[in-house]
């Protein structure tokens, strides 16, 4: 019985290590931001604008997954004209964010938090361009795995603007 006791201690050391060292890795991991975002971009025919040289910390599939379902969801609902937008705080620990603007309806005020729910569709969507209503509760999960948060933003002259804002790690 005390061996067995002793077996198990050992590997749920082993996988706290391993976890630890996985999570080390990922916030260790520099993602070039402006490369990343240029060749999402060329997916939908979007516009970026970032310094030359932006990195951010974090998982590179992840984050290039948040980006390309904002994206995705510009292209969908957004009318023709796509940007992406990237800065970086200038204050220290500050949070670099990546926005995704378009020209679309809009979201209404009231449904801004709502969107970010799993399965949540803006009434008439569901039968206009597909989707289940994942693509903007995953980026959520992303940017809060990052140490950061989504929103939606009305954007000046008509459309939305979705700011992901990632945490220093």
């Amino acid at each position: 019985e005390a061996a067995r006791f002793e077996a198990e201690r050992a590997e749920a050391k082993r996988q706290a290590a391993q976890e630890a060292a996985r999570v080390a890795a990922e916030k260790a991991a520099q993602v070039e931001a402006e490369r990343v975002a240029a060749e999402e971009a060329a997916r939908v025919d979007a516009t970026v604008d970032a310094p030359a040289g932006l990195a951010l910390a974090g998982d590179e599939r992840l984050l290039r997954r948040a980006l390309r379902n904002l994206l995705e969801n510009a292209r969908r609902y957004g009318g023709g004209e796509i940007t992406v937008v990237l800065r970086a705080s200038t204050a220290s620990g500050g949070d670099t964010t990546i926005q995704v603007c378009d020209r679309g309806a809009g979201v209404p005020a009231e449904m801004r938090e709502r969107i970010f729910e799993p399965f949540f569709r803006l009434p008439g969507h569901a039968e206009q361009a597909g989707g289940v209503g994942l693509g903007l509760s995953l980026v959520k999960q992303i940017a809060e795995r990052h140490g950061g948060s989504v929103r939606c933003e009305p954007r000046d002259g008509g459309g939305s603007c979705f700011v992901l804002a990632l945490g220093t790690m």
